[in-house]
């Protein structure tokens, strides 16, 4: 027992958001946890076919049984992924969320400096984790995907379609999975695994931070000033702003990448909305 279908990225692009949404509709299961990255993290591939299938064992019979699972679209950094996943899943349907991929890469960014992983000059670290990059290049990202399964079975999204007409975004969803007509927007839910905190993480972060023990501690021993302060020091206050120089490369990388995804989905018109920085470079390739 495995999905019918998979939500498989881009990272910081609302897939949290959609698999809540998914989640709320009668018929359909979503896994938990939301990402198993089974098919690209070793670690847990070598859990086995049985401990996957597991995942979905508490779907009731006639569900639509989906994961989200961004890594699954972080190549080169899984090179594995395909392979296995087309080992288990002959005709997967395939989602696929994207957003404006300069500022993917900028929330990008952001979450990894909360996690602890990058800091200091954003130039810098762009130059030294090319991941912020090219888990924005979804062209490059997706047409594996679409060569191994078929178009047929891969559904591109934008997260500026699920901001400005999200109903009309699930109703797409509701087609492409068969099930027209029946999936509902629920305003309540909102969004899901938003940056806003942006809040860097300290080492022994769960024993230290994310603990109810540790937490009554603190807040009998520790003044609440000095917390106050602690936590002041953590927290990013701004969005990191991009150089002339960064941007300019971002911006010339994906406008090569968008030439090759509007070229993969010729019907998409909200890729313009994606892409505003096209328009302004070249023109004539919007027309």
């Amino acid at each position: 027992m495995g999905p019918d279908f998979l939500i498989v990225g881009a990272m910081k692009c609302g897939t949290s958001t959609l698999a809540a949404q998914l989640a709320a509709q009668t018929g359909v299961f979503m896994t938990t946890p939301k990402e198993p990255n089974y098919f690209s993290d070793d670690d847990i591939y070598a859990k086995g076919p049985e401990w996957y299938a597991s995942l979905f064992a508490p779907a009731s019979p006639g569900d639509l049984k989906g994961e989200a699972s961004t890594h699954y679209t972080k190549m080169p950094t899984y090179p594995e992924t395909l392979d296995r996943l087309a080992a288990v899943l002959p005709s997967p349907k395939i989602i696929y969320v994207i957003r404006n991929p300069v500022a993917r890469a900028v929330s990008h960014y952001i979450h990894e400096w909360t996690q602890g992983v990058m800091s200091g000059d954003i130039d810098d670290q762009f130059a030294r984790h090319p991941e912020l990059v090219d888990y924005g290049r979804y062209a490059m990202q997706i047409r594996p995907f679409l060569d191994r399964f078929g178009s047929e079975n891969v559904l591109l999204l934008t997260q500026e379609t699920m901001r400005s007409d999200p109903q009309g975004l699930l109703s797409e969803v509701a087609d492409f999975l068969g099930r027209p007509g029946e999936f509902t927007w629920r305003d309540d839910l909102g969004d899901q695994n938003v940056s806003a905190a942006r809040e860097k993480k300290l080492p022994l972060h769960s024993i230290l931070v994310a603990n109810p023990v540790a937490t009554a501690l603190r807040r009998t021993l520790v003044p609440q000033g000095l917390r106050d302060w602690v936590k002041e020091r953590r927290r990013m206050t701004d969005r990191p702003e991009l150089t002339e120089t960064l941007r300019e490369m971002l911006e010339t990388n994906f406008t090569d990448d968008f030439a090759e995804l509007r070229a993969l989905f010729p019907v998409r018109q909200d890729l313009t909305l994606t892409y505003p920085f096209v328009r302004d470079r070249t023109p004539e390739s919007v027309e």
